[in-house]
Formats: C-alpha cells, structure tokens, sequence
C-alpha cells in the first residue's frame, strides 16, 4: 500500500501539472497535491476545469507496474474510489459514467483526468487528477452539473481528499478484473443506448460493458467495437 504525502497549497495553477512536474524530476509514488484554489484546472480533452473556491482539487502520482495499455483503467478504479468516499458523507447514490465522470441524477458532480508517461511499454508514472463540485456547481454547455452541497453536504476539500486517498489506497493495486466488476455495477446497465462523440466522427449503439484494458465496447448492429476515446452520452441523439 502506497503511503500518501499530502502537499496542501492555498493556490495552485493545476494539481495535475504540478505533481507531473515532479515525477520528471523522479519524485516517488504516494505524492499526493491538494490546492484550495485552483486557476489553470485542465478538463477532458483538452477542457478547461473550473474550480471555485471550495471545491476539491485533487491531483496523486503513482508509478504502477503495469503495461501502458492499461493507463485507462486508472480512471475507472480512481471513479470507484470516489463513489466509495462519497458514502461517507450520505450523499446520494452515485452514477460512473465512462470513461471519467461521477453523476448524481444524471449531473456531473466530478470528473477524473489521466495524465501518463510510458516508458518501454509499462508505465514509468501516473497522476490522476481529481475535480469535484463541493459548494458549487460550474456551468458546463450542454450538460447537468450538481454539487454536494446543493443535495445538503457540506464536505470540505481536506475530508474529501482524505476520503479519497483512503480509497485509493484500496483500489490500486486491485485486479483488472475486480476493478471492471466494481465499476460496473455502478455504472449504466449493460444495453443502455448510447453515442460517442468523437473528434471526428459519432456513433450510436448500446453499452456493452468494458474491454480487458478498460475500453468501452459499444454494440453496433452487427459488431462490437471498443472505443479508447471520446464523450459519451446517454440516450441516442
């Protein structure tokens, strides 16, 4: 189990930035970046994040031993380690939604951002960043948005973090297998119709659960195909 060392800033530009700065200087695994304030937050694809003052910004290295193909399987057991700490907090029951986000009735309450460096086909390190609305729920085009506080949590950014590493430190070491299962019966059931949006393209199909790497697999009319990117949404549109 990786012991945590836990840096808290007042301000910081990106969490995620910093404790990637510091794996290239060959800092061990079990840093772990805590900013009050966040003003250069990074989002998916290529996103800004807005972080309020309040909210969780949250960002860990690791150096797993495990081949780079499975880079994405980080941000699934780092979503289930999130669901888990919410518990805690009696908030209610969450939803993952592939490949990064946590909901609460279908609103994005947090999101995971995956920051890797492979180095001879395994990974040399890893920073998972984490974003989470505590006290205030950015607007994000096109989509629902919640925070803890509006289903009446007040969690600070130092319980929430805490929560989290501890649930971490459960996850990471788990079996690819056991981290599928896990993520699974916490998301989307198998066969909700479902479109990805890519950067050049969309399809349509429905969910048909998770590739030994993490991949979504999207049922087609007569293949399944797994899809490593893009932003999936719920429902045919």
């Amino acid at each position: 189990m990786t012991p945590w060392r836990l840096e808290v800033f007042e301000e910081l530009g990106s969490t995620s930035d910093y404790a990637a700065a510091k794996a290239r200087f060959g800092a061990p695994a079990g840093l772990a970046v805590l900013a009050l304030k966040q003003t250069a937050g990074r989002g998916s694809r290529g996103r800004g994040w807005q972080a309020p003052v309040g909210n969780l910004n949250l960002s860990v290295l690791l150096r797993p031993s495990r081949p780079a193909a499975e880079a994405g399987m980080f941000a699934l057991l780092a979503a289930l380690a999130v669901a888990e700490a919410l518990e805690g907090f009696f908030v209610p029951p969450t939803t993952l939604k592939w490949p990064n986000d946590i909901l609460i009735n279908g609103a994005k309450l947090a999101g995971i951002l995956i920051d890797a460096a492979p180095q001879g086909g395994r990974l040399d390190w890893l920073v998972i960043g984490i974003g989470m609305n505590l006290v205030q729920a950015p607007e994000i085009a096109g989509r629902a948005t919640t925070s803890l506080r509006i289903h009446g949590a007040e969690v600070t950014p130092r319980q929430a973090a805490d929560s989290i590493l501890a649930r971490l430190s459960h996850w990471q070491e788990a079996a690819s297998e056991s981290i599928r299962a896990a993520w699974l019966s916490r998301a989307h059931p198998i066969g909700t119709q479902i479109t990805v949006a890519g950067a050049q393209t969309t399809r349509t199909g429905c969910f048909a659960g998770l590739s030994a790497a993490g991949e979504l697999l999207l049922r087609t009319e007569n293949r399944i195909e797994p899809i490593s990117t893009g932003e999936i949404l719920l429902g045919l549109v």
